[in-house]
């Protein structure tokens, strides 16, 4: 039950963290009139919640972290409000994350919502309307505070009942930086990431092979949206999905995820990278799979090189001889 009334106890508030500077000033701004804040992050195979915890722990705030993987997954299939500039669905994902922290606010017994937007930072999500549409989709409309730019926002009750001191927020607008920059210094905030964003729905590269997984193999198992993070992704002749890794640490996550069933290819004694075919792999995909390995193998012999092929438990050596990169350059998404 919410006991929180102008001349009482001490407001109570749950702010979305991303990480990034907007959104951790936006809790220092409300700390400064001393509320209790709270933040809430979420996680999905598109985002992390790397950035909000490292801030989170920059700014001695309790953080909240919760699953997003499902409902970004549906509105990615049927987003009702659109797409921005590639598969991201930035007003309905925002306004389900409201959503989901307007649960937990309640849950708590808090008094409000907060996020870190600004008016006009963004041309699509971040106007007058899509704002609007947040907040009317969202559950949480009365209950929800943008502080960074409240003023030039219509009040809602917390704000209405005196539990936040309106004259005390910001009227910040457009995309310049430099009050931003500047309430950091006064904040004593001096590490955040750029304003890039870091969902992998705006990235071009990403959403190709996003599309692929959607439209050959579906997203039942979430194991391969997660993989999408890693390595080179090719779709072979035969219909396999083919991972390779490109690094030290994709070639570990590549292992770390492997399944019964699944193909894992990898050299037998010199670098060289791991390659993971999820699911059912017919013999021709494998042989070709091989010849990748090798392709990629800085230290291939012409005439071939050794490779493990293993399924399960069953583990066999193989000599593989490298296909050239022009010869598989298309089968890359």
């Amino acid at each position: 039950m919410n006991h929180s009334t102008a001349g009482s106890t001490v407001g109570r508030g749950l702010s979305l963290l991303s990480g990034g500077l907007d959104s951790t000033l936006a809790i220092c701004v409300l700390r400064e009139q001393g509320l209790h804040i709270e933040a809430v992050v979420f996680e999905s195979p598109f985002f992390s919640s790397r950035n909000a915890r490292k801030a989170a722990e920059r700014i001695g705030v309790k953080l909240h972290v919760l699953d997003f993987a499902s409902e970004i997954v549906t509105l990615v299939q049927n987003p009702p409000h659109g797409f921005g500039g590639a598969m991201n669905p930035c007003i309905d994902c925002h306004a389900g994350m409201i959503n989901r922290a307007g649960a937990l606010m309640t849950e708590l017994g808090f008094d409000f919502l907060a996020t870190g937007e600004v008016l006009n930072q963004r041309p699509m999500s971040q106007n007058r309307r899509s704002l609007q549409i947040v907040s009317a989709d969202c559950g949480y409309a009365d209950r929800l505070v943008r502080p960074l730019c409240a003023q030039l926002l219509e009040p809602t009750e917390p704000e209405r009942r005196g539990i936040i001191d309106r004259s005390r927020l910001l009227a910040l607008n457009g995309r310049a930086r430099s009050v931003q920059m500047k309430l950091a210094q006064h904040y004593g905030i001096h590490e955040y990431p750029s304003p890039a964003g870091g969902c992998l729905l705006t990235e071009e590269g990403f959403c190709r092979k996003l599309q692929d997984l959607l439209s050959r193999d579906g997203v039942a198992e979430s194991r391969l949206l997660y993989l999408l993070r890693y390595g080179r992704h090719l779709r072979l002749p035969g219909g396999s999905k083919c991972i390779v890794g490109r690094n030290e640490e994709d070639n570990q996550a590549l292992e770390a995820a492997v399944k019964p069933g699944d193909v894992r290819i990898y050299p037998v004694t010199v670098p060289g990278p791991t390659l993971l075919l999820p699911g059912c792999v017919s013999a021709p995909d494998v042989e070709m799979a091989c010849g990748i390995c090798a392709g990629y193998s800085r230290r291939a012999d012409a005439a071939g090189m050794a490779v493990y092929v293993q399924r399960g438990a069953e583990k066999q050596e193989r000599l593989a001889v490298p296909l050239a990169r022009s010869a598989f350059e298309g089968w890359i998404l």
